[in-house]
């Protein structure tokens, strides 16, 4: 049981080593991804890529804020 936390946690370890090595040479900023939270803000424009944000998203109606919550406060 013990070895087979051990042979788990040495691969996970060389898979994150690796996707780090895999970044640093590369030599390309880490950026987020357009849409997700940006789709739900205030901006005109994604800050990624800088492209219109549809105010119609269907994120807007998934990520508001709990009703429940708003009542009873």
């Amino acid at each position: 049981m013990f070895t087979t936390f051990l042979i788990a946690f040495f691969v996970l370890v060389l898979i994150v080593a690796g996707m780090s090595i895999g970044a640093v040479f590369r030599n390309k900023p880490i950026t987020g991804s357009c849409g997700g939270l940006n789709a739900i803000g205030d901006a005109d424009h994604c800050v990624v890529c800088n492209r219109p944000i549809d105010k119609n998203s269907p994120l807007k109606e998934k990520l508001q804020p709990c009703k429940n919550k708003e009542t009873s406060a």
